[in-house]
């Protein structure tokens, strides 16, 4: 992975650390792809889900990975 790449990986996972602790997974996906949408510039939301696209999101946890295939219309 690049550099730029390596720290939306590391900042997306870190997300998934803290709404993964949520008792409700359903709840946790939704609140993962609602922070990416709201806190994340268009370019980086872009770049993570390029990077999902062309490396199966090599380095994602599980919970972020999932989060952004059964969201990802609403990241975009």
């Amino acid at each position: 992975m690049s550099g730029g790449i390596d720290n939306l990986v590391r900042m997306a996972n870190q997300i998934g650390d803290f709404f993964g602790t949520m008792k409700d997974r359903r709840q946790s996906l939704e609140e993962i792809a609602g922070h990416l949408r709201r806190f994340w510039e268009p370019r980086m939301r872009v770049a993570l889900l390029a990077h999902v696209d062309r490396e199966a999101g090599a380095g994602l946890s599980d919970i972020v990975l999932e989060s952004l295939r059964a969201h990802r219309d609403r990241i975009v």
